[in-house]
């Protein structure tokens, strides 16, 4: 593997940024792993149902074997491995990771550094804020994350209720996303790490292109195919609509 080849990269974000659109087109390259959302907490046992981990005596997980399990669902033949990570996920997997390796307990680089190898890290963000804002809190009621996909294990299938026009749940939202995007800034800084950054309006705007400047970043070659969307874009009007009377509602109050 050359010198400034990767041997693992975490997309970082915070919901409604297209991270998923980014991850289907980073795996469709068959250069860049195959990135999912492996290390949040709830599709943890889902995962370790698919691979068929054994459970311990008390019906959890021996996080090494799940590790390893992810490392080996997340890598192309290449030997790179991806995921995505939101910011609380973080925390749940530096914890989880502090178990296997106690005693590096307390360093998050070098707890990642001894999982995953060379690791490098995208920045994920959004410009239109209250757009995303929106966006997560239409997902949150319908319970539909994406549309499309290739093997993710939750997040499309749906509650079956009606999206609801909410004021106070977008500014609650927007407050969120905005606490979320300091805090990786902060993380990133106090670590030393220069991520990678992108924003979901350039990667809305050119995909392919989007896509081969993180590939340079992570020191891999472009392949000479097409880079393939697998996730539909879900904004609508209703979008355009909640974001207008919002706005109004602001400006009256």
């Amino acid at each position: 593997m050359p010198a400034d080849r990767i041997d693992s990269y975490f997309v970082c974000a915070t919901p409604r940024t297209g991270s998923s659109l980014l991850l289907g087109l980073l795996e469709s390259t068959g250069v860049a792993g195959r990135p999912q959302a492996y290390f949040r907490s709830p599709d943890e046992p889902l995962w370790a149902d698919r691979w068929r981990l054994p459970r311990t005596a008390d019906g959890g997980i021996d996080y090494a074997d799940y590790l390893r399990a992810a490392l080996a669902e997340g890598r192309t033949g290449n030997g790179v491995f991806g995921a995505k990570l939101m910011w609380g996920t973080l925390d749940e997997l530096v914890a989880r990771l502090a178990t296997v390796h106690p005693e590096l307990a307390g360093d998050d680089a070098a707890l990642l550094g001894r999982a995953f190898g060379r690791t490098r890290f995208v920045f994920l963000r959004r410009a239109d804020v209250l757009a995303q804002a929106v966006s997560w809190l239409r997902a949150e009621q319908t319970g539909t994350w994406f549309v499309g996909g290739n093997g993710e294990i939750s997040g499309n299938a749906g509650t079956g209720r009606a999206p609801r026009f909410d004021a106070a749940g977008i500014r609650h939202h927007v407050e969120v996303i905005e606490e979320h995007n300091a805090a990786w800034e902060a993380w990133f800084a106090t670590r030393g790490i220069r991520p990678y950054r992108v924003r979901y309006e350039d990667l809305d705007q050119d995909m392919a292109a989007t896509t081969r400047g993180v590939l340079d970043f992570l020191g891999l070659d472009a392949p000479a195919g097409d880079i393939v969307a697998r996730h539909r874009r879900q904004a609508d009007q209703l979008n355009q609509e909640w974001i207008q009377r919002y706005r109004a509602a602001s400006a009256g109050g």
